[in-house]
Protein backbone atom coordinates (compact mmCIF):
# COMPACT_ATOMS: atom_id res chain seq x y z
CA UNK A 1 0.00 0.00 0.00
CA UNK A 2 1.21 3.41 -0.95
CA UNK A 3 1.94 5.96 1.99
CA UNK A 4 -0.78 8.52 1.78
CA UNK A 5 -0.04 11.94 0.00
CA UNK A 6 -1.04 15.11 1.59
CA UNK A 7 -3.95 15.54 -1.36
CA UNK A 8 -5.70 12.25 0.26
CA UNK A 9 -8.94 13.85 2.42
CA UNK A 10 -8.89 12.69 5.97
CA UNK A 11 -11.31 10.29 6.41
CA UNK A 12 -14.04 11.76 8.12
CA UNK A 13 -16.66 9.70 10.13
CA UNK A 14 -19.89 8.47 7.92
CA UNK A 15 -22.28 11.83 7.90
CA UNK A 16 -25.77 11.17 6.01
CA UNK A 17 -25.78 15.35 6.10
CA UNK A 18 -22.41 16.00 4.49
CA UNK A 19 -22.68 18.44 1.85
CA UNK A 20 -20.47 17.69 -1.58
CA UNK A 21 -17.56 19.57 -0.54
CA UNK A 22 -17.58 17.06 2.50
CA UNK A 23 -18.06 13.93 0.80
CA UNK A 24 -14.47 13.08 -0.62
CA UNK A 25 -13.45 12.27 2.86
CA UNK A 26 -16.86 10.62 3.61
CA UNK A 27 -16.07 6.43 4.21
CA UNK A 28 -17.25 4.03 1.46
CA UNK A 29 -18.11 1.29 3.29
CA UNK A 30 -20.89 3.42 4.77
CA UNK A 31 -22.30 4.84 1.87
CA UNK A 32 -22.12 1.68 -0.04
CA UNK A 33 -23.84 -0.32 2.41
CA UNK A 34 -26.51 2.26 2.97
CA UNK A 35 -26.72 1.82 -0.64
CA UNK A 36 -27.28 -1.97 -0.39
CA UNK A 37 -29.67 -1.77 2.13
CA UNK A 38 -32.15 0.56 0.72
CA UNK A 39 -32.44 -0.40 -2.57
CA UNK A 40 -32.54 -4.44 -1.03
CA UNK A 41 -35.33 -3.22 1.25
CA UNK A 42 -37.10 -1.28 -1.34
CA UNK A 43 -37.17 -4.64 -3.60
CA UNK A 44 -37.62 -6.97 -1.19
CA UNK A 45 -40.76 -4.85 0.24
CA UNK A 46 -42.05 -4.74 -3.22
CA UNK A 47 -41.69 -8.71 -4.00
CA UNK A 48 -43.39 -9.28 -0.51
CA UNK A 49 -46.76 -7.48 -1.73
CA UNK A 50 -47.04 -10.11 -4.23
CA UNK A 51 -46.11 -13.53 -2.26
CA UNK A 52 -42.35 -13.39 -3.98
CA UNK A 53 -38.95 -13.28 -2.20
CA UNK A 54 -35.61 -12.08 -4.06
CA UNK A 55 -33.94 -14.87 -3.43
CA UNK A 56 -36.92 -16.61 -5.27
CA UNK A 57 -36.35 -14.62 -8.35
CA UNK A 58 -32.72 -15.19 -8.36
CA UNK A 59 -33.27 -19.06 -8.95
CA UNK A 60 -36.04 -18.39 -11.64
CA UNK A 61 -33.84 -16.77 -13.58
CA UNK A 62 -30.96 -18.96 -12.75
CA UNK A 63 -32.96 -22.22 -14.17
CA UNK A 64 -33.62 -19.56 -17.54
CA UNK A 65 -30.88 -18.77 -18.06
CA UNK A 66 -28.46 -21.14 -16.53
CA UNK A 67 -27.50 -24.00 -18.19
CA UNK A 68 -29.26 -26.11 -19.95
CA UNK A 69 -32.10 -27.81 -17.18
CA UNK A 70 -29.52 -27.22 -14.11
CA UNK A 71 -29.70 -29.35 -10.92
CA UNK A 72 -30.64 -27.93 -7.99
CA UNK A 73 -26.62 -27.74 -6.60
CA UNK A 74 -25.49 -25.66 -9.38
CA UNK A 75 -28.25 -23.85 -9.45
CA UNK A 76 -27.21 -23.67 -5.35
CA UNK A 77 -23.34 -23.16 -6.46
CA UNK A 78 -24.26 -20.29 -8.47
CA UNK A 79 -26.14 -18.29 -6.55
CA UNK A 80 -24.25 -18.90 -3.36
CA UNK A 81 -22.56 -15.53 -2.93
CA UNK A 82 -26.30 -14.05 -2.79
CA UNK A 83 -27.27 -16.47 -0.56
CA UNK A 84 -27.69 -15.94 3.07
CA UNK A 85 -26.15 -19.50 3.71
CA UNK A 86 -25.41 -22.75 1.55
CA UNK A 87 -29.52 -24.05 2.64
CA UNK A 88 -31.02 -20.95 1.76
CA UNK A 89 -31.11 -22.06 -2.15
CA UNK A 90 -32.16 -25.78 -1.97
CA UNK A 91 -35.19 -24.32 0.35
CA UNK A 92 -36.33 -21.56 -2.50
CA UNK A 93 -36.15 -24.29 -5.17
CA UNK A 94 -38.45 -26.81 -2.96
CA UNK A 95 -40.51 -23.78 -2.50
CA UNK A 96 -40.77 -23.22 -5.85
CA UNK A 97 -41.49 -27.03 -6.87
CA UNK A 98 -44.53 -27.17 -4.15
CA UNK A 99 -45.58 -23.62 -5.87
CA UNK A 100 -45.24 -25.57 -9.09
CA UNK A 101 -43.23 -22.59 -10.82
CA UNK A 102 -39.98 -25.31 -11.33
CA UNK A 103 -40.70 -29.09 -12.39
CA UNK A 104 -37.85 -31.40 -12.09
CA UNK A 105 -37.00 -34.99 -14.33
CA UNK A 106 -36.51 -38.31 -13.55
CA UNK A 107 -32.39 -36.96 -13.53
CA UNK A 108 -33.80 -34.23 -10.91
CA UNK A 109 -32.68 -31.14 -13.51
CA UNK A 110 -35.11 -28.40 -12.83
CA UNK A 111 -36.99 -26.86 -15.77
CA UNK A 112 -39.38 -23.71 -15.38
CA UNK A 113 -43.06 -24.28 -15.88
CA UNK A 114 -45.38 -22.17 -17.51
CA UNK A 115 -46.88 -20.76 -14.34
CA UNK A 116 -43.41 -20.30 -13.45
CA UNK A 117 -42.18 -18.16 -16.28
CA UNK A 118 -45.53 -15.94 -15.74
CA UNK A 119 -43.94 -14.91 -12.63
CA UNK A 120 -40.79 -14.57 -13.87
CA UNK A 121 -42.05 -12.38 -16.41
CA UNK A 122 -44.06 -10.43 -13.69
CA UNK A 123 -41.26 -9.90 -11.39
CA UNK A 124 -38.66 -8.64 -14.40
CA UNK A 125 -41.66 -6.07 -14.72
CA UNK A 126 -41.58 -5.30 -11.09
CA UNK A 127 -38.06 -4.89 -11.16
CA UNK A 128 -38.00 -2.78 -14.04
CA UNK A 129 -40.10 -0.21 -12.45
CA UNK A 130 -38.48 -0.49 -9.05
CA UNK A 131 -35.32 -0.17 -10.89
CA UNK A 132 -36.33 3.16 -12.90
CA UNK A 133 -37.15 4.61 -8.98
CA UNK A 134 -33.26 3.67 -7.75
CA UNK A 135 -32.04 5.26 -11.36
CA UNK A 136 -34.40 8.30 -10.86
CA UNK A 137 -31.81 11.48 -11.85
CA UNK A 138 -28.99 9.41 -12.77
CA UNK A 139 -28.14 8.84 -16.22
CA UNK A 140 -26.03 5.96 -18.20
CA UNK A 141 -23.41 7.19 -18.33
CA UNK A 142 -23.46 8.15 -14.35
CA UNK A 143 -24.54 4.76 -13.36
CA UNK A 144 -21.53 3.11 -15.68
CA UNK A 145 -19.25 5.36 -13.73
CA UNK A 146 -20.27 4.78 -10.59
CA UNK A 147 -20.05 0.86 -11.39
CA UNK A 148 -16.55 1.41 -12.63
CA UNK A 149 -15.57 3.08 -9.53
CA UNK A 150 -17.01 0.60 -7.35
CA UNK A 151 -15.18 -2.14 -9.41
CA UNK A 152 -12.22 0.09 -9.16
CA UNK A 153 -12.21 -0.12 -5.18
CA UNK A 154 -13.11 -3.90 -5.01
CA UNK A 155 -9.44 -4.31 -7.57
CA UNK A 156 -7.71 -2.61 -5.18
CA UNK A 157 -8.30 -4.18 -2.24
CA UNK A 158 -8.07 -7.56 -3.59
CA UNK A 159 -10.73 -9.87 -5.43
CA UNK A 160 -14.15 -9.92 -2.86
CA UNK A 161 -12.02 -8.60 -0.43
CA UNK A 162 -8.81 -11.56 -0.22
CA UNK A 163 -5.86 -9.99 -0.97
Amino acid sequence: MDPLTGTTPDQAPADPAATDDMLAGQPIGYWSGQVHEAVTRQLRDAMAGIDVTQPQYWVLNSVKYGPAAPSCDEVAAGLLPLADGPHEIPRVVAQLLHRGWLRTDAGDRLYLTDAGEAARMRLRGLVTELRAVVHDGISDEEYVAALKVLRKMISNVGDAGNP
